[in-house]
């Protein structure tokens, strides 16, 4: 398949991986509409673009919001006639206990992660099942196949996506609609920085983990390539996406290296 003249939707798209879709898509030829909350970080990354921009279209939106999301999803169809591909990319992460945990923070994150990416989807699928064409793409982690230590909120709500996209895919494997499920491990990004601790304040530093991680830009190859390969998952990291595969073999195993080992 290819990304070129498709119309493509980005949740997530004013930093990190999100920024790096956008720019890889543009470079592939592709028709963007680029969200996440803040348009000014959005029309930058437009702008970093190039001159020639038209083909990026902005929508802020908020994915906790997630009654204005039907709308919005109806307004990225009409920007260009048609959505042939949706990257659920938004997110906030967690670093806190779990017995410490408030409970709204904890709401707040299933509110963004899993309840605003199923009500987008929502929003878009039954335009795409109309069309019997699409693809949706949801960022994941490697956490939604395992959890360690201060990430309860957060791995939960990204094992809720794999639950969810999982029977999604079966039905509308017969529609032409596919799905893919991207597990990205430590990558260079801010998502440390905006983390929420237990009282919902920024966890305010860049993780050992994440800054030596791999680069936004290089996950999002990994992703479009995985995507273009048709794959139903994709993990993309480093020796931390041997964590998906322990934890089917030799659970125990895995259990006693991320005890001893700095997950932050």
């Amino acid at each position: 398949m290819s990304f070129k003249n498709k119309t493509i939707w980005i949740t997530g798209a004013s930093s990190g991986i999100g920024r790096a879709l956008t720019h890889s898509l543009y470079n592939r030829g592709a028709k963007l509409i680029i969200s996440s909350r803040r348009k000014n970080a959005l029309e930058n990354v437009k702008a970093q673009c190039g001159d020639n921009t038209d083909s990026i279209k902005v929508l802020p939106l908020d994915l906790s919001e997630t009654d204005t999301l039907q709308s919005k999803a109806q307004q990225a169809w009409d920007t260009f006639g048609q959505v042939d591909m949706l990257f659920n990319n938004g997110g906030i992460s967690q670093r806190s206990l779990a017995v410490e945990t408030d409970m709204r923070v904890i709401r707040k994150i299933m509110e963004v992660n899993f309840f605003g990416t199923v009500a987008l989807t929502k929003g878009i699928l039954p335009m795409m099942l109309k069309r019997q064409r699409g693809r949706i793409v949801v960022t994941s982690s490697v956490m939604g196949k395992f959890g360690t230590q201060l990430r309860s909120a957060y791995s939960a709500s990204k094992h809720a996506l794999h639950g969810w996209f999982d029977s999604l895919r079966h039905e509308v494997c017969d529609s032409n609609i596919k799905v893919t499920l991207v597990c990205p491990g430590f990558i260079k990004t801010n998502v440390t920085l905006n983390a929420l601790k237990a009282d919902g304040t920024k966890y305010g530093e860049m993780a050992n983990g994440q800054q030596n991680g791999m680069s936004p830009e290089r996950c999002a190859e990994k992703m479009l390539q995985g995507v273009e390969k048709g794959k139903r998952e994709i993990y993309i990291g480093g020796k931390e996406i041997w964590g998906v595969y322990l934890k089917r073999l030799a659970p125990r195993l895995l259990d006693k290296i991320i005890k001893y080992n700095n997950v932050t």
